[in-house]
């Protein structure tokens, strides 16, 4: 295998006192408030779980959760950076009854997951200060590394079933004008690319609609419990939608997850890091969103995909309302507001 060629730029040298950008302290203020909600909900998974290949999976999960916040803690306390609030104990009760089974737990890790790479993978090419690149560089490689271990376990574990399988092109061809076409006219197969982010889309939705449905079980507070069972009931209905698209393919689906919740009332988390879970998987999927709607090319699919962002918009906009109100919302850093300086 070939390495990319040494580049010599001369002598300059990396100031290592140069001040954090905007890019760096936001994307590590981002993973300090990720891996401090890491640290409670596998903390609390791990009280429970029987099956020691899914304990070691979820072992290793905390072990890089707790190894990443302590590495952001230092460069903020370097920087003279206030620490995050996050979550703690107060969060979590450890003494809670089980909530999930066993096999949740690796659906949830190949989830959580994404969702971390997906920051490192943004904040790589726009960080520049060398502590901060090698802290992201070493997320990135160290969380493709557990995400290789939550595949293994899977599919060993027959958990799990793999994209769809296509047939081999024959020839190269080249698309006609019926290519867009999604609801008149003549409607094309769906492409290797539509049939991937779909199958990604079910994924993690079966996965968010299991832990939602958890959550309502548990919340406290009726209104954010009602939050909750709109959510649940919204992801059961997209992902309905997606099944059926790959269905009318003749392709197969991951199977929902809702029987790995049991019947617990009791919550073993806050109100609190419950909604701010949710809001965060919920954004990740409009990130999700983004990224199929760029290599779609019908109408229907995209039609499917711009009422699901609409809908998870609406979702996240009334979970940052109750968030707000609480007063439970950290405000990320941000630029000087120059037109108000005589107030600070």
């Amino acid at each position: 295998m070939q390495t990319i060629k040494p580049i010599k730029l001369g002598t300059h040298k990396t100031n290592t006192n140069e001040p954090l950008t905007s890019a760096e302290m936001g994307k590590l203020w981002a993973t300090y408030m990720g891996n401090s909600m890491a640290t409670c909900i596998l903390s609390y998974y791990l009280t429970h779980v029987k099956d020691p290949d899914i304990r070691t999976l979820l072992e290793n999960a905390l072990t890089l959760s707790e190894e990443f916040l302590k590495i952001t803690t230092d460069i903020f306390t370097k920087e003279s950076f206030p620490i995050p609030k996050g979550f703690g104990e107060e969060d979590v009760n450890l003494n809670a009854p089980r909530l999930f089974q066993d096999q949740y737990y690796p659906h949830y890790l190949k989830y959580a997951a994404k969702a971390g790479m997906s920051i490192y993978n943004v904040g790589l090419p726009i960080v520049y200060r060398k502590d901060v690149r090698e802290f992201f560089t070493y997320c990135m490689n160290s969380t493709m590394g557990l995400m290789e271990q939550i595949k293994e376990v899977l599919m060993n574990k027959g958990l799990t079933i793999k994209p769809p399988i296509i047939p081999v092109p024959d020839k190269v061809e080249f698309v006609h004008s019926d290519f867009l076409n999604g609801y008149f006219g003549h409607v094309r197969p769906l492409h290797a690319l539509e049939i991937a982010h779909f199958y990604d889309n079910i994924e993690n939705n079966v996965t968010s609609k299991a832990l939602i449905m958890a959550f309502a079980q548990v919340a406290k507070d009726e209104k954010i419990r009602k939050l909750f069972e709109w959510g649940r009931d919204m992801t059961a209905t997209s992902v309905q939608h997606y099944m059926q698209m790959l269905h009318d393919e003749h392709l197969p689906t991951p199977s929902f997850l809702d029987d790995l919740v049991t019947t617990s009332t009791f919550s073993p988390f806050s109100d609190k890091i419950m909604l701010f879970h949710k809001m965060d998987m919920f954004s990740m999927k409009i990130r999700a969103f983004g990224n199929s709607v760029a290599v779609n090319g019908r109408h229907d699919v995209g039609f499917q995909y711009t009422k699901s962002f609409i809908k998870i918009g609406k979702f996240v906009e009334s979970a940052a309302k109750i968030y707000i109100e609480k007063g439970w919302m950290e405000k990320a850093p941000h630029a000087v507001n120059r037109d108000h300086l005589d107030e600070n």
